[in-house]
């Protein structure tokens, strides 16, 4: 019996042993094998990069000038057969460590001796040459053991007597010097370059502005002609919605106005049937009482007119008694009042002046009651005057007066009566 080994493609198994004493050995790279138990040995090596550091100090070049060298080396073990079968023959049950070692070892010998063939100037200014005539002279020792060189590079070279920076100083005054050269001719070369691409810049610029400008001009155009065709459909399609709306708002409104007309004929049945139901609560409850009521009220009036027509015409018949009977006295006293007037006229005509006169009398004292009514309420009356002779005058003056004012009130002269003469001349 024995086991099914596996192993990673960064390894390599190693099986030797089997039946009958054979000596075959067999190299498994990222795969499996089968191992007999007690008989079988198992052994396994990496086959991933090693990385050394080669360093030499103190070498003396060619020139005999003292330098130290470090370098970085990438180092596997080679996978094919027979060189997988080398460095398993070398290498087998070492660590890592101690391969590194090995190879280390190799690499700076040969670093050595090549340092010794080359001036310093060599090493410094070309080190990738160095570097690869390094790989070239150690690939076949290391590759003898089954390593494999992947790369070899300088790190850093140096030395104690500071002969690189002297060089390095020299080198670089001439450097600097051709470097303010070549400044000075590339800021040169630079300005009329610079006023060349400026210039073509300008150019190229005003080109594409004119291009710009255009595409932004046909652009433009195309917009507004497809503004124009998109605001057209919206319009269409608002006006085509509108109107579809309006159709249907239309529908609606139709539908509504049958459902109105619909209710309203139901309202109108329900309200003839109420109008019907309520006349006859109303005939009922009003209509035949009122009736009954005005019916007592007609008769009422008709008895209260017939009462008070009766009233007015015994009214107006005893006014029309009372009317004749005034007249009939007034009729006699005008005629008693008449007669006693003719008489005076006939008397007055008979006597003339003496009865004119004897009116005029009468009347004298009814005058003068009126003209003396205002100084009835005079308590005292004081004529102002310091002569008696003067009052007297007075009197005489409205006595002289008086005649006058009659005539003025009644026509008649009193001057021409005698014994108003007679009193008048007297006093004159």
């Amino acid at each position: 019996m024995g086991n099914c080994l596996t192993v990673g493609p960064n390894e390599a198994l190693v099986v030797s042993g089997a039946c009958c004493g054979s000596d075959d050995k067999t190299y498994i790279v990222g795969g499996w094998a089968w191992a007999w138990w007690l008989i079988s040995d198992t052994q396994r090596i990496t086959l991933e990069i090693m990385t050394l550091q080669p360093r030499c100090e103190d070498v003396e070049t060619a020139e005999g000038v003292a330098i130290t060298v470090t370098g970085v080396a990438q180092v596997k073990v080679m996978t094919e057969h027979d060189l997988l079968a080398i460095a398993c023959e070398q290498f087998l049950g070492k660590s890592v460590m101690e391969i590194k070692a090995v190879v280390l070892q190799s690499l700076e010998g040969h670093l050595r001796s090549i340092l010794g063939t080359l001036t310093v100037e060599q090493i410094y200014q070309d080190r990738d040459q160095f570097a690869k005539l390094v790989r070239e002279v150690a690939a076949p020792d290391v590759g003898r053991m089954g390593i494999e060189v992947l790369s070899f590079t300088i790190k850093d070279v140096y030395d104690k007597l500071d002969y690189l920076s002297s060089l390095g100083k020299t080198q670089t005054a001439a450097v600097q010097r051709d470097a303010d050269i070549g400044v000075a001719e590339a800021e040169r070369d630079a300005g009329i370059r610079e006023a060349e691409c400026k210039k073509e810049m300008m150019d190229v610029k005003f080109k594409a502005d004119t291009k710009m400008a255009d595409s932004k001009r046909e652009l433009e155009l195309q917009k507004a002609s497809f503004n124009q065709e998109v605001n057209t459909k919206k319009a269409e399609a608002q006006l085509a919605y509108e109107l579809q709306a309006a159709k249907e708002q239309q529908k609606i409104r139709l539908e509504e106005i049958e459902i109105q007309v619909v209710q309203r004929k139901k309202e109108i049945t329900i309200e003839e049937r109420e109008i019907d139901r309520t006349d006859k609560e109303l005939i009922a409850t009003v209509k035949r009482p009122a009736e009954a009521e005005a019916y007592k009220m007609q008769q009422l009036a008709e008895g209260h007119k017939i009462k008070t027509v009766l009233i007015a015409q015994a009214q107006a018949e005893k006014i029309r008694k009372i009317g004749e009977a005034e007249a009939t006295s007034i009729e006699a006293v005008g005629k008693a009042e008449a007669e006693k007037m003719r008489l005076k006229a006939e008397a007055y005509q008979q006597y003339g002046e003496a009865a004119k006169t004897a009116l005029v009398l009468e009347a004298l004292p009814k005058i003068a009651a009126k003209v003396a009514a205002p100084l009835a309420r005079t308590n005292e009356i004081v004529i102002l005057s310091g002569e008696g002779s003067r009052v007297t005058g007075e009197v005489n003056r409205l006595l002289a007066e008086l005649p006058v004012s009659v005539n003025a009130l009644t026509g008649v002269d009193l001057t021409k009566i005698p014994l108003l003469q007679k009193m008048t001349s007297t006093q004159a």
